[in-house]
């Protein structure tokens, strides 16, 4: 799956913008993978940390560490994210889309 980004999704790591689009398309090409989404979270050390959330196909097994491999073989150094957490299903919009917003929220109510 190709997706379409918005420039202020940009993040901004290690001094370094990054194209969420670009680490959410390189976790797509894993066949398991059945949504992904990628967001930029506050770091003190790195301005923003990737942090990837991915729900994998129905009958499917994935591991984290699978993930970070296919990121590490197909992206710069920079763009591979600091986490990656797996979830049943990711949030959506009103209309479908993914909802970035309710990953920032998840994210942030994580201890």
């Amino acid at each position: 799956m190709n997706c379409q980004g918005r420039n202020d999704d940009i993040i901004k790591t290690r001094g370094e913008k990054v194209s969420p689009v670009e680490v959410e398309n390189a976790i797509y090409q894993l066949e398991e993978v059945r949504e992904a989404a990628v967001i930029g979270v506050p770091d003190v050390l790195l301005g923003e940390a990737i942090v990837a959330f991915v729900s994998i196909n129905p009958g499917k097994v994935l591991a984290e560490s699978n993930i970070l491999r296919i990121c590490q073989s197909r992206l710069e150094l920079f763009m591979v994210p600091s986490v990656i957490h797996l979830l049943d299903e990711l949030p959506k919009s009103g209309n479908g889309k993914i909802d970035k917003l309710a990953l920032k929220k998840l994210w942030n109510a994580t201890p």
